[in-house]
C-alpha cells in the first residue's frame, strides 16, 4: 500500500512539474518594454507608416517579448535637438530624429545633405546606412546603436509669393532644417532661419518666415497647404536641391543588455532593410502630399535646366566651404563626397 501510495505521489508531482514546465519557461522568458520618442504628430508619415509598423514586425516576431511604446510629438519632454541625448543618456530606449537637429554635431553625415547630391532618395538611403554601418558607427554613432539611416525625398521651396527665379529668393526669411541647408539657403540669397519642423506652422502665421523648404510627404501633417500657396520644383534635375538625414537610434546600454535572441530579432528588421523601408514609404508619400497641396490651390514651379544650374552654381561655396571645415576637423572632406558618390551610385542613384 505504502509503495502504492509513493507512486501515485510520484506521478503527481511528475504530472504537477509537466504542467509548469511550460509556465515556468514563459516567467523566465525576458519581456522587455522599449519607449521610442520621436517629434512628429501621430498622423505624420514616419511615425505611422514606418516606425509603428517596424515596432510591430518586432513584437509579433518576439512573441510579445518585446513591446514598444510610442511617444510622439516629444511627449517626454525636451525639444528636438535634445532626442539624441535622451537616447545617449536613457530618457528614452529609442528616439527618431533629424541627424542636423544638433547642428556640426555629426559632421560626416552632412556629406548626404550638401546641395545636389542626392539623386535618388532609396539609393541614398541605403548609401547613408552603409556609411554608418562601415564607418560612422565607430565615430559619430558611437555613443548609440543606430537602428536605421535614411532621407527624405527631395526639398521643395515653399513660399506665400512664389518663386521661380533664382532673384526670387533675395531677402525671403526661408526656414532650413539643418546646418548645412541653412548654409545654402543663404548663399542662394535668402535670410536662412533654422528650425524644426513642428516649429513651422506658427512661424509662418506670425511672419518670422515668408516660407520652407521641406519635401510634400510631410507637409499634410503641417497643414502647410493652407499657409502657403507657392512651391518651387527641381523635377526638371537629376538631382535634388538637397535632403535631410534621419536615423533612428537605440540607447547602446539597453540594446547590449537584451538577450542575444532578442537583440537578433531587432537587428532582423533594422539596418538595410529598416533604411530602404523608410526611405521608399517617405518618397512615396511625396505624391499624396503634393495632391492635396493642388487641391488646396497651390500654384506649383518647374524650374528648367538652365535656371536650375544657375542654383547649382551659386550653391557651390556651400560644399567648398563644407569641405574646408571638414579639413579642419581632420576629415578629408573631398574624399567623403566622394565616397559618398561613390555608394549613392553602387546603391542604383
Amino acid at each position: 500500500m505504502r509503495k502504492r501510495n509513493l507512486l501515485k505521489g510520484a506521478a503527481a508531482t511528475l504530472a504537477v512539474l509537466t504542467a509548469l514546465g511550460p509556465m515556468t519557461g514563459v516567467a523566465q522568458a525576458q519581456e522587455v518594454t522599449l519607449r521610442l520618442h520621436q517629434f512628429l504628430p501621430p498622423p505624420a508619415t514616419v511615425p505611422k507608416m514606418i516606425l509603428k509598423p517596424w515596432a510591430e514586425r518586432i513584437e509579433t516576431a518576439s512573441n510579445g517579448r518585446i513591446k514598444i511604446e510610442h511617444y510622439d510629438a516629444m511627449a517626454l519632454g525636451g525639444t528636438p535637438p535634445s532626442l539624441m541625448d535622451q537616447a545617449i543618456d536613457g530618457t528614452a530606449d529609442i528616439i527618431m530624429t533629424v541627424v542636423g537637429y544638433t547642428p556640426g554635431r555629426f559632421p560626416r553625415t552632412e556629406v548626404f545633405e550638401l546641395p545636389f547630391m542626392m539623386t535618388d532618395p532609396i539609393a541614398t538611403a541605403q548609401a547613408f546606412q552603409e556609411l554608418v554601418e562601415t564607418d560612422l558607427k565607430d565615430n559619430e554613432y558611437k555613443d548609440v546603436h543606430v537602428l536605421g539611416a535614411w532621407v527624405h525625398g527631395p526639398g521643395v521651396v515653399h513660399s506665400r509669393d512664389g518663386v521661380s527665379t533664382l532673384e526670387d529668393m533675395e531677402g525671403l526669411k526661408v526656414r532650413g532644417p539643418t546646418r548645412v541647408i541653412t548654409d545654402m539657403l543663404k548663399e542662394l540669397g535668402a535670410t536662412p532661419v533654422g528650425m524644426p519642423l513642428p516649429a513651422i506652422p506658427e512661424s509662418l502665421s506670425k511672419g518670422v518666415i515668408d516660407g520652407t523648404v521641406i519635401p510634400w510627404e510631410v507637409t499634410p501633417a503641417i497643414r502647410l497647404s493652407e499657409l502657403v500657396h507657392h512651391a518651387t520644383e527641381f523635377t526638371n534635375s537629376k538631382e535634388a536641391l538637397y535632403t535631410a538625414t534621419i536615423v533612428t537610434v537605440m540607447n547602446k546600454a539597453k540594446y547590449e543588455s537584451l538577450p542575444e535572441d532578442l537583440r537578433a530579432i531587432i537587428d532582423a528588421e533594422s539596418g538595410q532593410k529598416l533604411s530602404s523601408f523608410a526611405a521608399e514609404v517617405m518618397f512615396e508619400q511625396d505624391k499624396p502630399g503634393r495632391d492635396i497641396a493642388e487641391k488646396n490651390g497651390t500654384e506649383f514651379v518647374q524650374l528648367d535646366t538652365a535656371e536650375i544650374e544657375r542654383w547649382k552654381e551659386k550653391a557651390q561655396p556651400v560644399v567648398d566651404r563644407w569641405i574646408a571645415d571638414m579639413d579642419g576637423k581632420g576629415i578629408d572632406g573631398a574624399a567623403l563626397i566622394e565616397q559618398a558618390r561613390a555608394l549613392i551610385e553602387k546603391h542604383g542613384g
